[in-house]
């Protein structure tokens, strides 16, 4: 058991069983949400959604937060289908071209950030806005084409009857999981998010690391774009404008410090199973969609509230707190009346 505890990432123990608390619940609330149909477009849902929560996890781990998610996503997904015009031959060129926006993307915030000390949030806000300028320019306000067949036939295809959006989402997860854990490389990562300045006296080369960081998170949102779009066939011109606040919903779910440091991919991608179940069952019980935002606001704020809380602190204040109490009570010397002397 002890093995396995040390194979698992921490962060399984709250995100797993409430996941299977929920398909529990599930069974009886929506039975719906469980048919056949329902559980594998939530597997390819939850797939893209994922992918795309990779990214965030990192940027996260380095105690950033990024804002260009829907931007990247939306670029690549316009790449992909309105410049290859439907035609397969085409389709590999411009897959290399919505990473390479993606990275790009990232490499900008990465480098505005610690070049040029912009907090994470304005950095990642003003690429997002960049970015959504850029794909009106390119769409100029018109609906995309739909995307080449190879891209789609991937995208809704299944391997022995699962879906090959949820097998690649799996390999993915792995090999991140593995690089940040168990590579000197990914150790020195998490270093870097732990404390900069204690990296930084190590000789680790924080900047490179972090900038690097939002390099690769643009390329996984760029990744999850050209998927949705195959995915979806036709997609809307900012299709990932939804995409925002649940890959940091997932990221909280999966139990990851917003503050940066250790943290898995793996438990974000079980949140990210988590959330799309949780708005199947919303659907399945005639909720409103307003419901689903009301939802990942509370759980992002319940999570930053449960991780920012001085536990510690408060524990040792009412120890503290409980010894004075006994103190002056039960626990206070009993005197002999009227001498003044402690029995």
């Amino acid at each position: 058991m002890s093995g396995l505890a040390r194979l698992l990432p921490a962060q399984f123990l709250l995100i797993v069983p409430a996941t299977v608390i929920l398909y529990l619940v599930s069974a009886l609330v929506a039975p719906g949400s469980l048919s056949s149909s329902a559980v594998l477009t939530v597997a390819c849902f939850a797939s893209i959604l994922a992918i795309a929560a990779i990214g965030q996890t990192l940027v996260v781990q380095q105690g950033g937060l990024d804002l260009s998610v829907p931007g990247v996503l939306s670029l690549a997904a316009v790449l992909v289908t309105k410049f290859p015009d439907g035609e397969n031959a085409a389709l590999a060129a411009w897959i290399v071209a919505a990473l390479a926006s993606g990275v790009v993307s990232g490499l900008i915030c990465g480098l505005a950030i610690t070049r040029f000390f912009v907090t994470p949030l304005v950095a990642t806000l003003a690429v997002n806005a960049l970015l959504y300028g850029t794909v009106l320019y390119l769409t100029k306000g018109t609906s995309t084409e739909a995307v080449p067949s190879a891209l789609s036939n991937f995208a809704v295809g299944r391997l022995f009857g699962v879906p090959q959006l949820a097998l690649f989402t799996i390999v993915a997860v792995v090999l991140v999981e593995v690089a940040v854990r168990w590579t000197a490389t990914g150790r020195r990562f998490v270093a870097v998010g732990v404390s900069a300045r204690a990296a930084r006296a190590a000789g680790i080369r924080v900047v490179r690391y972090k900038t690097a960081t939002y390099a690769v998170a643009g390329f996984f949102y760029a990744l999850a774009g050209i998927l949705l779009a195959g995915y979806l066939r036709v997609p809307s011109l900012l299709v990932g404008h939804t995409y925002l606040l649940p890959t940091i919903t997932v990221v909280v779910l999966g139990g990851n410090s917003m503050l940066g440091g250790a943290g898995s991919v793996a438990a974000t991608a079980i949140g990210a199973i988590f959330l799309v179940q949780l708005q199947q069952v919303i659907i399945g019980m005639g909720a409103p969609t307003s419901a689903q935002f009301l939802i990942q606001a509370v759980i992002i704020l319940l999570g930053m509230t449960l991780q920012v809380v001085p536990w510690a602190s408060l524990a040792v204040f009412s120890g503290r707190s409980e010894t004075r109490a006994f103190n002056r009570g039960v626990g206070a010397p009993l005197r002999r009346p009227g001498t003044g002397q402690e029995n």
